[in-house]
């Protein structure tokens, strides 16, 4: 091994040891702490964070990273840590080690308030901690923004680097004039599934059942992962062999916790197969947000709304709910879990309309760093874009502007992410349909051959490659929005019979 990335390697060390620690906190803050743990566990999350801060950048290891970019004897694996090393340490310079505890400190604080506020509908005790997250985010972009880059863009960057302002304005404009028409067609149709068996009441202990047994049948290696629960279902990892997801359970909505659990298994394969030579390194997780989520949202949407995917199992689900499911078959499913509704909550809300609700989040985020919207006029400016978009209003802020975590917890700039993610989706199935019977492959029950064709092609990669680089090579072009809008006009025509209107 080259002598001075041997030397890096304990800086190295430590910085994977203090992220573990992190996030197993961070777990335990979403899943199992008490509510009065919120003030002291902050603390100790900010002591870990300034020391995450010192791993890095300290005399010796700026030295060595320096020095490292200059050397030609390093692995393909280790000159891409170099990379995002310097790359984390250019932003890191510019804010000082005590701004970094307060805003860790902060945003855990934020994160439990949050939670509290959001079951109690309680906007107005979140507010002021909101207020202090979108301050520190402006005055942090501020410090870390090069020439001529807005503020938004440097929150939009650290998520999906390459889409900034200018890029996703052209992006959701196109998505846009596509889905909105789209939509428009089908509510002028008259044409609605009956979805009422999804809200009778199941038993939530049998859907812990079938959704353990659903995940393991997705490739989730319970020797390797655990499934918890938590207010607002997320997927975080140690590393490759310690990957965890929750959901969150209904007992008066059937598909709300299996739509869950295949969207977070699709997030969880994709760290399970980061290869142990990249685990534990600053490039052993996926290559950015937009990618990570085309793996769960192809597994969400594009794999499991299928009809082929429930072909072998849908007879276990009704094993589980006899009574429930007695009077529904197989296509009266598939039709439902397809349903098009325009309604108020993101992570519930179907394929199609799913980009509408995260345009509202963009606008509403670009208003917060870009025009200093004040806090107290989220509400009312997030009402209007869901009248705008969706032509719905939420009647309380649980299911309006309190409804996700992520501004709780800082992560502006994540949103567009989940819209990237479909779109790339598109993209890699188009490819993937090209070389494999996909249909076959769920009649069969092998999912094995689609998540090992994602591994082959994605997950190998780690943080290696940008989304865009993992895109070329994969597909054998560079991002192309255009099959994302061509799949979704292409199926809900079909779905919905619109061709013969």
């Amino acid at each position: 091994m080259n002598q001075h990335y041997e030397r890096l390697q304990t800086y190295l060390d430590k910085r994977a040891a203090l992220l573990s620690a992190m996030t197993l906190m961070e777990w335990d803050n979403e899943t199992l702490a008490p509510v009065k743990a919120a003030e002291k566990t902050a603390r100790c999350m900010g002591i870990l964070t300034e020391g995450l801060y010192h791993s890095i950048v300290n005399a010796e290891a700026i030295g060595l990273i320096h020095q490292l970019q200059e050397e030609e004897d390093l692995t393909e694996i280790q000159k891409a840590v170099v990379r995002t090393l310097a790359k984390e340490l250019e932003k890191l310079e510019k804010i000082s080690p005590k701004d970094e505890r307060a805003y860790s400190e902060l945003v855990s604080r934020s994160q439990m308030v949050w939670q509290k506020a959001k079951v109690e509908d309680d906007y107005d005790t979140f507010a002021p901690y909101l207020e202090q997250v979108v301050d520190m985010t402006r005055k942090r972009n501020a410090c870390c923004r090069k020439e001529g880059q807005r503020l938004y863009d440097v929150s939009l960057y650290e998520y999906e680097e390459g889409f900034g302002i200018q890029e996703l304005d052209v992006f959701f404009a196109e998505l846009k004039k596509t889905i909105v028409p789209l939509l428009k067609r089908i509510q002028e149709s008259g044409v609605q599934p009956n979805t009422d068996f999804v809200y009778r009441t199941y038993e939530v202990e049998k859907q812990k059942q079938f959704n353990l047994w659903l995940a393991e049948y997705l490739g989730f290696d319970l020797e390797k992962g655990v499934i918890g629960e938590s207010e607002h279902p997320f997927t975080t990892n140690l590393h490759n062999e310690d990957v965890r997801i929750t959901t969150h359970y209904d007992p008066n909505n059937l598909l709300s916790a299996i739509f869950s659990t295949i969207h977070e298994t699709g997030h969880a394969l994709y760290e399970m197969h980061i290869p142990d030579e990249m685990t534990l390194t600053p490039v052993g997780s996926g290559a950015s947000c937009g990618m990570h989520e085309s793996q769960s949202r192809m597994m969400e949407n594009m794999i499991a709304r299928s009809r082929a995917f429930w072909e072998p199992i849908f007879g276990k689900l009704k094993e589980c709910f006899p009574d429930q499911l007695e009077d529904v078959d197989l296509d009266q499913f598939v039709r439902a879990i397809n349903r098009v509704q325009a309604d108020l909550i993101r992570t519930e809300s179907d394929e199609l309309t799913y980009c509408l609700h995260i345009m509202v989040r963009y606008e509403a985020e670009k208003k917060l760093l870009e025009e200093s919207v004040p806090v107290s006029e989220l509400p009312s400016l997030w009402n209007s874009l869901y009248q705008e978009y969706l032509g719905v209003v939420p009647e309380c802020n649980r299911d309006g502007v309190m409804q996700d975590v992520h501004w709780a917890g800082g992560m502006f700039g994540y949103f567009p992410s989940y819209a990237l993610g479909n779109a790339f989706a598109a993209q890699l199935y188009h490819k993937m349909a090209q070389e494999l019977d996909i249909p076959q492959l769920l009649r069969d029950g092998q999912i094995s051959g689609i998540s090992d064709w994602l591994a082959e092609h994605v997950h190998c990669y780690g943080a290696t490659k940008t989304a865009g680089e993992i895109l070329q090579l994969a597909t054998g072009e560079s991002f192309n929005p255009q099959y994302y809008t061509r799949y979704l006009t292409e199926k809900y025509t079909r779905l919905y019979r619109l061709e013969e209107k």
